[in-house]
């Protein structure tokens, strides 16, 4: 009873959107979630948006969250570019922004305030920009005044708000230890020091910013691998066991972390560094079964990846085999052609079969026995009806030829009876002519 009634609370923080939605929306900053009834996702996600909901109301936010049946309202859905359920997106004006995080509470929520407030939140002081830097573990600032600069930085902003902060400081905000070439500036707060953006060496800004957004080491789950396939860059993963605390397990992860931090200037610019706990999301990735603790180098742009032709044994065996990938001497394995989409093909048939029958076999029987039988009865009849045809054809044309034997030539008796009259028939002409001749003599 008490659940259901948290439940019941949270969802009446959520407001069911129609029609309309669509001509008042732009009164408020809008939460939504698209989604369709019959969808499994879109229910798992439920009690998680009805918790959005009691959140944001209890803060005081200004972004209203509501829930719209995207299958009843298609053209509004249409509208907004949904095209898979759920889609979490926050509306303000005329502007759209797709929540593409993970599905959890806190993470919407932070999406919401983020992409909801200021594009370019000011840092007037050095204790708010210490608080502010102690929050994010990734901080873009914007270091000067009007300039060329600034508009392509809020122009950056305005697309990238959906996955970092944007800042602007003066200089005497700065920490003590900063020291600028010049300004304006843009720079990058990270890893326990700052980068600074340089158009000569690191190109457009929108590039670099988007590369520049992960920290140098991460954690690395599906989903983060997923949002790192945006960067254009190579993937580094130490694969290993998190509860295993051996020392091939802590000695590849170790590897990784000192070339993130001590190779960044040769490096930062092509790879990202992280570890990843556990095989199966790789192996499922690869269509191989890798056994950790290993180092693999992943192409999230074209599903290759990259295996060490020798042990790791250090950091410079590391160093060594990221600079074979860069100039092309080190073997790259799978890809996107042809023959691996259709190997791909092969291997999620055969994982989806696998799991049905080993999370329930009576279900797997039934899904797949039961085709398989059908299919089998099937070919049965046709090949059964196939014969006997054939044997009624052939006892066919034999009793059709048989008769027309018959009806040519008749039956022995009628061919004697034939005999016998011929027989009959010329003895009484040579009768006649005996008694013509017999006639002339006399």
């Amino acid at each position: 009873a008490v659940v259901a009634h948290v439940v019941a609370s949270g969802a009446g923080f959520v407001e069911d959107l129609d029609e309309s939605f669509k001509e008042n929306r732009k009164d408020n900053i809008w939460l939504v979630d698209f989604y369709a009834p019959w969808c499994g996702h879109c229910k798992k996600l439920e009690p998680v948006w009805n918790e959005v909901g009691t959140e944001m109301r209890n803060m005081g936010s200004p972004v209203k969250v509501g829930k719209m049946d995207a299958t009843s309202f298609s053209s509004i859905a249409s509208e907004f570019g949904v095209r898979g359920y759920p889609t979490i997106k926050l509306l303000k004006g005329d502007l759209a922004y797709n929540y593409r995080g993970p599905r959890t509470k806190d993470d919407i929520i932070e999406f919401a305030n983020r992409v909801a407030g200021p594009l370019i939140r000011p840092l007037p002081s050095q204790h708010l920009f210490e608080h502010v830097q102690k929050r994010h573990r990734v901080l873009f600032v914007y270091v000067g005044g009007e300039s060329p600069l600034k508009e392509k930085y809020i122009e950056v902003a305005s697309e990238l708000i959906v996955y970092t902060y944007f800042f602007s400081a003066s200089e005497d905000v700065l920490p003590e230890y900063v020291t600028l070439p010049e300004l304006p500036a843009v720079m990058v707060f990270k890893d326990g020091t700052y980068f600074v953006y340089d158009e000569y060496e690191d190109g457009d800004l929108s590039s670099w910013i988007n590369r520049e957004r992960f920290q140098g080491y991460l954690h690395v789950d599906g989903f983060t691998l997923y949002e790192l396939g945006d960067t254009g860059k190579l993937v580094a993963i130490a694969v290993i066991d998190d509860k295993n605390s051996s020392v091939e397990h802590t000695r590849l992860k170790t590897i990784i972390q000192e070339v993130a931090r001590d190779y960044r200037d040769h490096f930062h610019r092509d790879f990202q560094f992280g570890h990843m706990d556990g095989n199966d999301y790789i192996n499922s990735l690869l269509m191989d079964d890798l056994t950790i603790p290993t180092i693999v180098v992943l192409n999230t742009s074209n599903q290759q990846y990259f295996l060490p032709d020798r042990h790791i044994e250090s950091t410079e065996d590391m160093v060594q085999f990221i600079n074979n990938i860069l100039d092309g001497t080190a073997e790259a394995q799978g890809g996107d052609g042809l023959l691996q989409r259709i190997k791909r093909i092969i291997y999620d048939a055969k994982s989806t079969i696998v799991s049905v029958f080993k999370s329930s076999p009576l279900l797997g029987c039934f899904l797949f026995g039961l085709p398989l039988g059908v299919i089998s009865i099937m070919c049965y009849g046709i090949c059964t009806a196939d014969t006997e045809g054939e044997v009624f054809e052939h006892e066919g044309a034999k009793k059709e030829s048989g008769d027309r034997e018959l009806t040519d030539e008749g039956s022995e008796e009628e061919q004697e009876e034939e005999k016998n009259g011929k027989y009959t028939e010329l003895s009484d002409g040579e009768l006649k002519q005996k008694d013509i001749r017999e006639k002339k003599k006399d």
